[in-house]
């Protein structure tokens, strides 16, 4: 197994970032990570002005996948999350869908067991191990790690946790895939603007499929996932419908009307996140729809 440290990471996401490890396509990486903070919050006496806020979100990588080229996908099976025993919180006027009614910055650093966050003496909030920050180097300009978008990046998402697989539109050489901005919990929105932030290991193996997705697609034992962000929830919305749509259509007996009745009576639109410089929500239907209908699943069409 290919072992990445912390200390190669990127703030950015670009197609020229210096490469931190080369791997075959297939190989299992294990990674390990910064919190969100880039371990900067350490005790609950930190302060607004105490803290880089250019050195937030980094991502582990990037790494180099032998054979990944534009217009391919790579896929990226999430294997194990292995979380630091310490994680932290915070909010701050400006910042958050409250931010407005915020009136100093504050923090939280919490104990981390197999049993929960310890949030306080008696609330204990059950795990929901997730990666805020996961994708590959844009064709265009670099974008933070602290944007989402169609190269993946702070999406945010729920569902990006142990067992799901990730499909990301490869539009520069090698990929050069990175991950970051782990979660011990948070829920869907992000509503505050931080999860329960947390160092961590990630290991994931690494496919190159020589066919193509334009966003991020995720499957989970459950469900299938199109994953979309843009500057309005319209925007992100229609782009997530019409991906799956379209999908259903080109690989089912259905006609695109046909298809788009199905998602509208089947399949559910989910909010991700609303605190990032994007919006992210996510189009999800579940494996068993997809089979009444004929539909292949990305993982049964390599």
């Amino acid at each position: 197994m290919v072992e990445v440290n912390k200390e190669t990471f990127i703030y950015s996401f670009a197609k020229d970032a210096e490469v931190a490890a080369t791997v075959s396509s297939g190989s299992t990486v294990r990674l390990e990570t910064y919190d969100a903070f880039t371990n900067q919050v350490t005790d609950e006496k930190s302060t607004y002005d105490a803290i880089d806020w250019a050195s937030v979100n980094p991502a582990t990588g990037p790494i180099y996948v032998e054979g990944a080229e534009p217009g391919d996908r790579l896929r990226v099976r999430i294997e194990k999350i292995e979380l630091a025993p310490q994680g932290v919180m915070a909010v701050s006027p400006d910042l958050g869908v409250l931010g407005d009614e915020v009136e100093s910055f504050e923090t939280r650093v919490m104990e981390i067991t197999e049993e929960g966050v310890q949030f306080n003496d008696a609330i204990t909030i059950p795990l929901r191990k997730m990666i805020g920050v996961i994708g590959v180097a844009p064709k265009g300009e670099a974008v933070p790690c602290g944007t989402p978008g169609d190269h993946g990046g702070n999406m945010d998402n729920t569902k990006i946790t142990e067992g799901a697989t990730l499909y990301f539109p490869v539009e520069a050489p090698g990929a050069l895939f990175a991950l970051g901005d782990i979660h011990a919990a948070m829920g869907d929105g992000e509503v505050g603007v931080t999860g329960v932030e947390a160092a961590a290991h990630v290991t994931v193996t690494l496919s190159v499929e020589k066919k193509a997705v334009h966003l991020p697609w995720l499957e989970d034992e459950q469900s299938v996932s199109v994953i979309s962000s843009g500057d309005s929830f319209q925007a992100c919305v229609k782009r997530a419908v019409k991906e799956l749509a379209s999908h259903v259509r080109d690989h089912s007996s259905l006609s695109y009307h046909e298809a788009i009745m199905l998602l509208s009576a089947s399949a559910d639109v989910e909010v991700c996140q609303v605190v990032n410089p994007l919006l992210t929500v996510r189009m999800t239907i579940s494996k068993d729809m997809l089979r009444q209908a004929g539909v292949g699943l990305l993982s049964e069409m390599r």
